[in-house]
């Protein structure tokens, strides 16, 4: 007998038909639309229209302006720092976690790598000097993140808040509330050049993205981190070393916050204890418009990128049309609420399916 033929009995005793084939034919056809549009593919197609609409209405507000391919280095150059701490705290996230200082620790590293001391042996030495300093930082700062979090046992939040306040408070005090200038050229004659005519940004932006899918998508690594997300006490009976593998998560977001807080020193060419400010928010916001849950246990990288690439592209069609960042701040937390409500429905029909 095929699966085809195999039917329930009803409670009555009473046998019910088999479906036809071609009932059952179009039955699956049906259903495979369906499951597309509620898939990682259908999310992705959504977020693609919202940011062609995006651009729609930049072209139609501001013309040859907006479409412009200066102007569109530009949206991709914003979107570069943003979009490599965003790709970090995907992984945060997907594992059930938050990472609420990497706005703070930008600034940080930004700070510490530009301090006298640091350009001063980076002159007289290399420039590798100033980007080994930035990301130590980062590493450094993540892995105290993980620490508390994992063996700590402190909830992420209150952690990385703590880190957030303090990171910020530190740089303050080594710069002394001061802007301090980049001194060492060799340093900006890298960061600031154009391979191919594109800016090394946006192409370190480029490496981090496909860096992260391939982690995210095509290793154990980021098999363990959505089970580690999905159901901390099954993966820790898997045989998974839940805190272990927290640890190296927050390893990872402080080390994009670190190289974040290198692309800010490019874009800037200063380092300051204002650097990052409110980019912790952002990048949450990215990840979560993207389609990550924010209960974890489902990451998608290319959302992420989307995510950050929308976000840029609404902050440009705003100044493009002399709009007021006030403004734009409501947009932004209207396109968050809608994700999270998108994300809430996705769940409560995959939870009916599954019940089915």
């Amino acid at each position: 007998m095929s699966d085809h033929d195999v039917t329930t009995a009803p409670a009555g005793g009473t046998q019910a038909p088999a479906p036809a084939p071609d009932d059952a034919a179009r039955t699956v056809a049906e259903r495979r639309p369906r499951s597309f549009l509620r898939g990682s593919a259908g999310r992705n197609l959504g977020l693609v229209i919202a940011l062609v609409a995006l651009c729609v209405v930049g072209v139609a507000t501001a013309g040859d302006r907006f479409a412009s391919v200066d102007n569109a280095m530009t949206i991709l150059r914003l979107a570069a720092v943003l979009g490599v701490i965003s790709i970090g705290m995907t992984f945060v996230v997907t594992a059930g976690g938050i990472d609420l200082s990497v706005g703070s620790v930008i600034g940080l590293s930004s700070v510490w790598a530009t301090t006298l001391a640091t350009q001063t042996l980076a002159e007289d030495t290399s420039w590798l000097v100033m980007v080994g300093c930035a990301l130590a930082v980062g590493l450094g700062a993540g892995v105290l993140n993980g620490v508390l979090v994992a063996y700590g046992r402190v909830v992420a939040f209150i952690a990385t808040l703590a880190m957030m306040v303090s990171a910020r408070g530190l740089a303050e005090i080594i710069a002394n509330r001061q802007t301090q200038i980049v001194r060492v050229q060799s340093f900006l004659d890298v960061f600031q050049s154009e391979p191919l005519g594109i800016s090394l940004l946006v192409w370190i932006f480029a490496v981090v993205a496909v860096a992260g899918w391939f982690l995210l998508n095509r290793t154990t690594f980021g098999r363990r981190t959505v089970a580690v997300g999905g159901n901390p006490e099954a993966a820790r009976l898997a045989g998974i070393k839940v805190r272990r593998h927290t640890l190296y998560l927050y390893a990872l977001s402080g080390l994009a916050a670190g190289i974040g807080g290198l692309m800010m020193l490019a874009r800037t060419t200063a380092g300051s204890s204002t650097n990052g400010q409110y980019y912790e928010l952002d990048a949450i916001a990215a990840v979560v418009v993207g389609g990550t849950l924010l209960v974890g246990g489902r990451g998608t990288i290319v959302g992420t990128v989307l995510g950050v690439l929308i976000f840029s592209t609404l902050s440009n069609v705003f100044t493009q049309n002399n709009l007021s960042s006030s403004a734009q701040a409501v947009a932004k937390g209207v396109i968050i609420v809608l994700a999270v409500l998108l994300q809430q429905r996705f769940a409560d029909r995959s939870r009916s399916t599954g019940s089915a």
